[in-house]
């Protein structure tokens, strides 16, 4: 198979979209409506995705209009090689191909405990330890030859982790290791910054930011628990000041950049119309 650097040329360049789940559309924001009005603005739709469900019908729709896509899958353990059966990954590169996705991508770590059953449902990030990198690694490079498409994993949301590697060393070694690139998520690095207690772009410069293919940007909401400050990462319109420090540093330094995501698909139309105008003054302005 042709190497990463060969790869990513051939990727399209999607520009800026919007993601959405299953029944995501009853919320009140019509992404069709949205596309059709704001054209300038949204270029793609991120399918968020697991078998149980399918793609909805606003998902289906915008497929048959000849619009681009991508397939965020939400029911894999992308740590566990032994989860990518050949059930799922015929099904899911079967409902990739049908919605037109340019790649699929999703966060690393374990979507359920014990079968893969939306009662067991969960998002867990990995183990930031060099086997379960390299587990991971594998499982990227499997998807992507037995699909055919191109696999990105995703750093997760989370506020405690484990192990002794860095969040960029262990994405480092990762893309690496399967030769392919990654999503990051500048809202979920900001969240995990913040809970160490760091400042929001220290260790940057240990992601593989040459192999960011897709960035995602999102809304996060402080809440107080047990006299802890912690961030929900609720998809809203109201992005946290580290999150948009990250993007422009993210912007100018990912130099095989294809897409950013704008994850606010529970939203009303008026109140995402203005990030959506933020972000693409940040991408026009690092000339991406």
């Amino acid at each position: 198979m042709a190497s990463f650097a060969e790869r990513v040329r051939a990727l399209p360049r999607l520009g800026i979209g919007i993601s959405t789940e299953f029944g995501a559309g009853t919320s009140g924001l019509d992404v069709l409506r949205l596309r059709a009005e704001h054209p300038e603005l949204v270029s793609f739709l991120e399918v968020g995705c697991d078998l149980a469900r399918g793609a909805d019908d606003v998902a289906r729709r915008w497929a048959r209009s000849g619009l681009p896509t991508t397939y965020h899958f939400l029911d894999v353990n992308l740590e566990e090689p032994e989860d990518l059966d050949a059930a799922w990954v015929r099904d899911s590169t079967a409902l990739a191909r049908e919605l037109g996705a340019a790649w699929m991508c999703g966060d690393a770590g374990l979507w359920h405990v014990g079968p893969r059953d939306r009662a067991h449902g969960t998002l867990m990030p990995p183990v930031l330890e060099e086997s379960s990198a390299r587990d991971l690694a594998r499982s990227v490079r499997a998807l992507r030859e037995q699909s055919g498409l191109e696999v990105l994993p995703e750093n997760p949301p989370a506020h405690a982790w484990l192990g002794r590697m860095r969040l960029g060393d262990y994405f480092s070694l990762v893309t690496e290791e399967a030769d392919g690139g990654m999503l990051l998520d500048v809202a979920h690095l900001a969240i995990h910054q913040r809970a160490l207690g760091r400042e929001p772009l220290d260790g940057l410069e240990r992601f593989p930011l040459e192999r960011v293919v897709e960035v995602h940007v999102a809304g996060g909401r402080a809440v107080e628990s047990g006299g802890r400050t912690f961030v929900d990462d609720e998809h809203g319109t109201s992005v946290l000041p580290e999150t948009w420090e990250l993007l422009d540093a993210v912007l100018e330094r990912a130099l095989n950049l294809r897409a950013v995501v704008v994850e606010c698909e529970r939203n009303r139309q008026r109140d995402v119309v203005p990030l959506f105008e933020r972000v693409r003054a940040r991408v026009e302005a690092a000339g991406r």
